[in-house]
């Protein structure tokens, strides 16, 4: 009898062991190239949430794939199709910048698998794409938040420096605009640069001989620096401010002492955690890493991870690529890592966001703007 029970219970095991599977989530990130910097500490928020919750309740393993784009858009092509042909990945986490996630949306929609971008804050993302969806606030936020800053802290005029390459820039260029104009401050004048360019004395010459109160520059950091750099050369102070694109410590290097009193806009500082589940985190982040401070872009792709998690938990088959799409949508309320985020039926995020002041070669809270 014992040993009938012995053979019935290996038996239950071992069944147990077979149902169990392995499901592959694609991962798209920018790990080498001008974007590495941005690249690097948002895988390193999916590795860490992937350390946190490796399983699903079911106790099927999820396997990140992940492929870099090296911040190119062909590339992004190439990897997301790759994923989905012949990685067979249910959901694909990324591209960071809104050119390269757009792009990848564009592939995944047509394949019905849900893309969960961590930083992509174009407004237009999400736009007639079913299988799109962000964690982060929108451009149209994003500028406005910038805007009410300026004008609350009296600045009236303006000058806008936009990277035509970047559709990120062109979108939060736009919102603020809109926000400032509509609440009585004047743009002065809209400058345009290029991804990689590097000599900016002429546009610093401009904008000291325009003379604005603020400068917005809704720029990566590459650009963002060199000009604060120059600007100190040729002995231009005025307040400058960005958006998310400058949210790394790469910018604060770049920049040195010129970058002194700028400001941004973010998503999650790491010394006021929203809850618990934060402030676990940033605790486990330094365990692993033996780093205390952890990046907001790191935060939001464990967010992207998380999310995902909580929708294929959701799902009777958590291989159900529509199904988890679906459920990522019906997100509310959800206690992420970045503070609550609820998605809607467009698949764009509602959240707050973080205004940050370099000071002394460190970025420091200023405030917290909820939606």
């Amino acid at each position: 009898m014992k040993k009938l029970l012995s053979i019935a219970l290996a038996s239950s095991l071992t069944c147990g062991v077979v149902m169990a599977k392995e499901i592959k989530v694609g991962a798209v990130m920018p790990m080498s190239g001008p974007l590495a910097a941005y690249g690097q500490v948002t895988n390193l928020g999916l590795e860490l949430a992937h350390k946190q919750q490796p399983t699903l309740k079911n106790g099927d393993t999820i396997k990140i794939v992940l492929l870099d784009n090296k911040g190119d858009k062909v590339e992004t092509a190439n990897a997301t199709t790759r994923l989905i042909s012949s990685d067979k990945v249910v959901a694909i986490l990324g591209a960071l910048t809104s050119t390269n996630t757009a792009q990848a949306i564009a592939i995944a929609d047509k394949k019905k698998v849900p893309v969960i971008a961590s930083v992509a804050t174009n407004d237009k993302l999400t736009a007639r794409r079913t299988f799109a969806n962000r964690v982060c606030f929108t451009d149209s936020f994003q500028g406005e938040v910038v805007a009410n800053y300026a004008l609350e802290s009296g600045y009236k005029t303006a000058v806008v420096v936009i990277d035509q390459a970047q559709v990120y820039s062109l979108g939060l260029a736009k919102a603020f605009q809109k926000a400032f104009k509509a609440k009585g401050g004047k743009i002065v004048k809209k400058i345009k640069v290029t991804s990689g360019d590097k000599d900016f004395k002429a546009v610093v010459s401009q904008i000291k001989q325009i003379n604005p109160d603020f400068m917005f520059m809704p720029l990566y950091h590459p650009e963002a620096s060199m000009i604060t750099r120059q600007s100190k050369q040729l002995g231009l102070n005025k307040p400058m401010f960005s958006g998310d694109g400058v949210a790394n410590q790469t910018f604060i290097d770049l920049g040195g002492d010129s970058v002194e009193g700028y400001m941004f806009t973010d998503f999650f500082d790491y010394t006021n955690p929203p809850s618990q589940t934060s402030s676990d985190f940033v605790a486990f982040h330094k365990k692993d890493t033996g780093k205390e401070e952890v990046n907001s872009f790191t935060a939001l792709g464990a967010d992207t991870y998380n999310i995902l998690i909580d929708a294929m938990n959701r799902c009777e088959d958590p291989t159900n690529s529509i199904c988890i799409n679906e459920q990522i949508k019906k997100t509310t309320d959800f206690d992420g890592v970045s503070g609550k985020i609820s998605i809607d039926s467009e698949g764009n995020a509602t959240r707050s966001a973080v205004i940050k002041e370099i000071r002394n070669g460190k970025a420091g809270f200023k405030a917290t703007v909820n939606p």
